[in-house]
């Protein structure tokens, strides 16, 4: 059966038969889980058993676990992690105990998300923070530096794909200087694309690599002073593809955030007419789902093979003792918040 170029959600802990019926017929390539689908470790795992069930494959399944404020699996139930600037300043201590620490957090995460079937990871963030920009993005990121931004993602990521978690690295090209936060409103980025070039751009060049990433719902004025890129075709072949040179699979933001005007049915059209793989709309909403639906196309081509690549990904991981790393990951917190 035909595979949409769709991420969907579902409206709350236990999958509806409607919502079964329309991910049945719809094929959606993968799901998000939110805060409202999460309650027990059991519960997610049937939820998530349910949700493949329905389309009637292994369909990868993401969820936003940074870390910090942007965490779903919480306490009790899940580890707290820290917020990735935790790790920055750490890193300013000691590099190799804090990369080491880096790669233990997000081995544990992928240990705790593929315990419950959850395959893919919303992190690491690579959007630069500046000062004076909206604090949307701030202590999600690992640095304001590039090159250590760098060095702490490389660390992330290598530790969610040891243990079989695909990640996406958001919010490409950069929201770090965005001055609105784009669940609210648009930004627009009014930088020369010189200035880009050597900021925001040069973290996910490093990345170009990546399985997959996630726009910035930002307009960067330096190539097209209306659209965001997410639906914007010339901002995204020109910045995306080209000059960042990434060349995995892009997915949009979701199409539901208040930086993007118009119907679901249209924007959804007009970001995978600009470039991006997939359509991501996470409301959990089935008339919203409905209206996506109505905008979307087959995977097909090249968007179809990297969502191939990042599916095969998740099926290659290392055997991992998670009380042992739990403790060496807790001693190097607590050397390195000593010395701190």
């Amino acid at each position: 059966m035909t595979i949409s170029a769709a991420i969907f959600a579902c409206n709350g802990p236990e999958l509806l038969s409607s919502e079964a019926v329309f991910f049945r017929d719809c094929n959606p390539w993968a799901f998000i889980l939110f805060g409202r689908n999460i309650e027990t470790p059991a519960q997610v795992k049937r939820l998530c058993a349910d949700l493949r069930e329905a389309v009637g494959r292994d369909a990868l399944i993401f969820i936003d676990q940074e870390g910090g404020r942007v965490q779903r699996l919480c306490p009790p139930h899940w580890r707290k992690a820290p917020y990735a600037f935790d790790f920055g300043d750490l890193y300013h201590l000691d590099k190799h105990d804090a990369l080491r620490a880096i790669w233990l957090n997000f081995r544990l995460i992928a240990d705790e998300l593929r315990a419950v079937g959850i395959t893919a990871d919303c992190a690491p963030v690579l959007d630069l923070p500046v000062f004076g920009a909206d604090p949307i993005i701030s202590d999600r990121a690992f640095s304001r530096d590039p090159i250590e931004m760098i060095d702490m993602a490389h660390a992330a990521m290598a530790g969610l794909t040891a243990g079989g978690v695909v990640p996406v690295i958001k919010h490409i090209p950069g929201h770090g200087r965005a001055k609105v936060d784009s669940h609210k409103a648009l930004p627009i980025i009014t930088e020369s694309l010189a200035e880009l070039e050597t900021t925001d751009f040069v973290p996910f060049k490093a990345f170009f690599d990546a399985p997959m990433a996630m726009t910035a719902h930002v307009v960067l004025a330096c190539v097209d002073t209306k659209k965001p890129i997410t639906i914007s075709r010339t901002g995204f072949q020109q910045i995306i593809r080209q000059n960042i040179g990434y060349d995995g699979l892009v997915m949009s933001d979701d199409l539901d955030m208040k930086a993007l005007k118009g119907d679901l049915t249209s924007l959804t059209e007009q970001a995978l007419a600009a470039g991006c793989d997939i359509a991501l709309q996470c409301s959990g909403n089935l008339p919203d789902m409905v209206k996506v639906a109505k905008g979307l196309k087959p995977l097909s081509g090249d968007s179809l093979r990297r969502a191939q690549q990042a599916d095969y990904m998740s099926d290659c991981f290392e055997a991992f003792d998670a009380r042992a790393g739990l403790s060496e990951y807790t001693n190097l917190m607590r050397q390195l918040e000593k010395t701190s």
